[in-house]
Protein backbone atom coordinates (compact mmCIF):
# COMPACT_ATOMS: atom_id res chain seq x y z
CA UNK A 1 0.00 0.00 0.00
CA UNK A 2 3.00 2.44 0.53
CA UNK A 3 4.31 1.97 -2.64
CA UNK A 4 1.37 3.14 -4.54
CA UNK A 5 1.33 6.07 -2.11
CA UNK A 6 4.79 7.11 -2.99
CA UNK A 7 3.85 6.29 -6.39
CA UNK A 8 1.13 8.67 -6.49
CA UNK A 9 3.47 11.37 -4.69
CA UNK A 10 5.46 11.31 -7.40
CA UNK A 11 3.28 10.69 -10.58
CA UNK A 12 1.71 13.97 -9.24
CA UNK A 13 4.91 15.94 -8.96
CA UNK A 14 5.77 15.05 -12.20
CA UNK A 15 2.58 15.79 -13.87
CA UNK A 16 1.94 18.21 -12.04
CA UNK A 17 5.16 20.01 -13.36
CA UNK A 18 5.74 18.68 -16.77
CA UNK A 19 2.66 18.59 -18.07
CA UNK A 20 0.96 21.10 -16.05
CA UNK A 21 3.05 24.17 -14.47
CA UNK A 22 5.06 24.87 -17.51
CA UNK A 23 3.27 24.10 -20.46
CA UNK A 24 0.97 26.97 -18.45
CA UNK A 25 3.71 28.86 -18.14
CA UNK A 26 5.07 28.65 -21.27
CA UNK A 27 1.15 29.55 -23.02
CA UNK A 28 1.13 32.52 -20.74
CA UNK A 29 4.49 33.85 -22.00
CA UNK A 30 3.77 33.38 -25.45
CA UNK A 31 0.58 35.06 -24.28
CA UNK A 32 -2.12 31.99 -26.34
CA UNK A 33 -5.15 31.96 -24.54
CA UNK A 34 -7.80 29.50 -24.66
CA UNK A 35 -9.44 28.85 -28.76
CA UNK A 36 -13.09 30.29 -28.74
CA UNK A 37 -14.34 27.47 -30.55
CA UNK A 38 -13.89 24.22 -30.85
CA UNK A 39 -12.30 23.49 -34.50
CA UNK A 40 -10.77 19.86 -35.81
CA UNK A 41 -6.77 21.14 -34.09
CA UNK A 42 -8.56 20.99 -30.42
CA UNK A 43 -10.84 17.61 -31.09
CA UNK A 44 -7.34 16.07 -32.18
CA UNK A 45 -5.14 18.07 -29.69
CA UNK A 46 -8.22 16.29 -26.91
CA UNK A 47 -8.20 13.26 -28.28
CA UNK A 48 -4.02 13.38 -28.56
CA UNK A 49 -3.79 14.40 -24.79
CA UNK A 50 -5.97 12.23 -23.40
CA UNK A 51 -4.41 9.14 -24.80
CA UNK A 52 -1.01 10.06 -24.24
CA UNK A 53 -2.06 10.87 -20.28
CA UNK A 54 -4.00 7.38 -19.88
CA UNK A 55 -0.71 6.05 -21.21
CA UNK A 56 1.23 7.40 -19.29
CA UNK A 57 -1.32 6.70 -16.02
CA UNK A 58 -0.71 3.01 -17.07
CA UNK A 59 2.77 2.99 -16.89
CA UNK A 60 2.96 4.64 -13.30
CA UNK A 61 0.38 1.66 -12.31
CA UNK A 62 2.29 -0.86 -13.52
CA UNK A 63 5.49 0.41 -11.90
CA UNK A 64 3.62 0.10 -8.63
CA UNK A 65 1.72 -2.90 -9.14
CA UNK A 66 4.69 -4.75 -11.27
CA UNK A 67 7.63 -3.19 -10.50
CA UNK A 68 6.67 -2.58 -6.85
CA UNK A 69 8.29 0.65 -7.31
CA UNK A 70 7.70 4.08 -8.24
CA UNK A 71 9.24 6.14 -11.48
CA UNK A 72 11.19 8.17 -9.79
CA UNK A 73 14.66 8.02 -10.39
CA UNK A 74 15.57 7.46 -6.55
CA UNK A 75 12.99 5.05 -5.75
CA UNK A 76 12.89 2.81 -8.92
CA UNK A 77 10.86 -0.57 -9.27
CA UNK A 78 12.50 -3.65 -7.61
CA UNK A 79 11.58 -5.96 -10.45
CA UNK A 80 11.79 -5.32 -14.13
CA UNK A 81 8.20 -4.12 -15.67
CA UNK A 82 8.00 -5.55 -19.12
CA UNK A 83 4.76 -6.21 -18.71
CA UNK A 84 1.46 -4.35 -20.38
CA UNK A 85 2.51 -1.24 -22.66
CA UNK A 86 6.39 -2.19 -22.02
CA UNK A 87 5.77 -5.44 -24.46
CA UNK A 88 5.64 -3.21 -26.87
CA UNK A 89 8.33 0.02 -26.42
CA UNK A 90 10.75 0.41 -23.62
CA UNK A 91 9.74 3.97 -22.49
CA UNK A 92 6.06 4.09 -23.08
CA UNK A 93 5.06 6.61 -20.08
CA UNK A 94 8.13 9.20 -21.48
CA UNK A 95 5.86 8.49 -24.96
CA UNK A 96 2.17 8.64 -23.11
CA UNK A 97 4.04 12.17 -21.79
CA UNK A 98 5.06 13.61 -25.03
CA UNK A 99 1.76 12.51 -26.83
CA UNK A 100 0.33 14.67 -23.99
CA UNK A 101 2.03 17.70 -24.61
CA UNK A 102 1.56 17.50 -27.83
CA UNK A 103 -1.98 17.08 -27.76
CA UNK A 104 -2.14 20.59 -25.91
CA UNK A 105 0.44 22.05 -27.99
CA UNK A 106 -1.84 21.11 -31.39
CA UNK A 107 -5.20 22.73 -28.78
CA UNK A 108 -3.66 25.42 -28.39
CA UNK A 109 -1.97 25.79 -32.34
CA UNK A 110 1.08 27.16 -29.92
CA UNK A 111 4.42 26.79 -31.90
CA UNK A 112 6.42 27.49 -28.49
CA UNK A 113 4.77 24.58 -26.71
CA UNK A 114 5.86 22.60 -29.96
CA UNK A 115 9.62 23.77 -29.28
CA UNK A 116 8.76 22.38 -25.46
CA UNK A 117 7.89 19.11 -26.98
CA UNK A 118 10.92 18.89 -29.02
CA UNK A 119 12.77 20.27 -26.01
CA UNK A 120 11.39 17.55 -24.24
CA UNK A 121 11.91 14.61 -26.12
CA UNK A 122 15.35 15.79 -26.85
CA UNK A 123 16.16 16.08 -22.62
CA UNK A 124 14.18 12.67 -22.18
CA UNK A 125 16.24 10.28 -25.05
CA UNK A 126 19.30 12.34 -23.55
CA UNK A 127 18.26 11.11 -19.84
CA UNK A 128 17.42 7.73 -20.91
CA UNK A 129 20.33 7.12 -23.15
CA UNK A 130 22.61 8.16 -20.38
CA UNK A 131 21.94 7.01 -17.17
CA UNK A 132 18.27 4.87 -17.25
CA UNK A 133 19.86 2.60 -19.48
CA UNK A 134 23.21 1.77 -17.87
CA UNK A 135 21.30 1.61 -14.48
CA UNK A 136 18.75 -0.97 -15.63
CA UNK A 137 21.44 -2.88 -16.91
CA UNK A 138 23.47 -2.86 -13.46
CA UNK A 139 20.31 -3.58 -11.80
CA UNK A 140 18.96 -6.51 -14.14
CA UNK A 141 22.15 -7.81 -15.81
CA UNK A 142 20.76 -10.27 -18.20
CA UNK A 143 17.25 -9.94 -17.81
CA UNK A 144 17.44 -6.33 -19.17
CA UNK A 145 19.68 -7.30 -22.11
CA UNK A 146 17.33 -9.40 -23.39
CA UNK A 147 14.66 -7.43 -23.00
CA UNK A 148 16.29 -4.78 -25.22
CA UNK A 149 16.94 -7.45 -27.75
CA UNK A 150 13.08 -8.20 -28.09
CA UNK A 151 11.90 -4.66 -27.60
CA UNK A 152 13.08 -1.28 -29.22
CA UNK A 153 13.58 1.71 -27.36
CA UNK A 154 11.11 4.11 -28.95
CA UNK A 155 8.96 2.14 -31.58
CA UNK A 156 7.49 -0.95 -31.64
CA UNK A 157 8.80 -3.84 -33.62
CA UNK A 158 7.18 -6.01 -36.29
CA UNK A 159 4.94 -8.98 -34.56
CA UNK A 160 6.66 -10.76 -31.99
CA UNK A 161 6.13 -14.67 -32.28
CA UNK A 162 4.94 -17.17 -29.98
CA UNK A 163 9.11 -18.03 -29.31
CA UNK A 164 9.37 -14.21 -28.35
CA UNK A 165 11.76 -12.79 -30.79
CA UNK A 166 10.15 -10.22 -33.43
CA UNK A 167 9.05 -11.82 -36.57
CA UNK A 168 11.66 -9.31 -38.97
CA UNK A 169 14.29 -11.28 -36.91
CA UNK A 170 13.35 -14.41 -37.25
CA UNK A 171 12.40 -13.74 -40.96
CA UNK A 172 15.93 -12.82 -41.20
CA UNK A 173 17.09 -16.03 -39.68
CA UNK A 174 15.71 -18.08 -42.11
CA UNK A 175 16.69 -15.91 -45.23
CA UNK A 176 20.21 -16.51 -43.96
CA UNK A 177 20.81 -20.17 -42.70
CA UNK A 178 18.89 -23.16 -43.83
CA UNK A 179 15.75 -24.31 -42.53
CA UNK A 180 16.43 -26.61 -39.40
CA UNK A 181 13.53 -29.21 -40.42
CA UNK A 182 14.80 -29.71 -44.53
CA UNK A 183 17.22 -31.45 -45.59
CA UNK A 184 20.09 -29.94 -48.08
CA UNK A 185 20.42 -31.80 -51.62
CA UNK A 186 24.30 -32.81 -50.74
CA UNK A 187 23.04 -34.33 -47.39
CA UNK A 188 20.35 -36.50 -49.04
CA UNK A 189 22.76 -37.67 -51.75
CA UNK A 190 25.20 -38.77 -49.20
CA UNK A 191 22.76 -40.65 -47.49
CA UNK A 192 21.45 -42.49 -50.19
CA UNK A 193 25.29 -43.71 -51.37
CA UNK A 194 25.79 -44.35 -47.69
CA UNK A 195 22.70 -46.35 -48.17
CA UNK A 196 23.70 -48.36 -50.91
CA UNK A 197 27.30 -48.99 -49.61
CA UNK A 198 25.44 -51.02 -46.79
CA UNK A 199 22.94 -52.47 -49.03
Amino acid sequence: MFVFMRTITYASLFIGFVLIYLPARILAWAGVVRPAELAWPQIAGLIMATLGAALALWCVGAFAWIGKGTPAPFDPPRRLVIRGPYRFVRNPMYIGATLALAGAALFYMAMPLFLFVCGFLLVTHLFVVIYEEPTLRRSFGPEYEAYCQRVRRWFPARKALPGGAPKLAQDEVRRGGRNPGKTSVPEERTKIAQGETMG
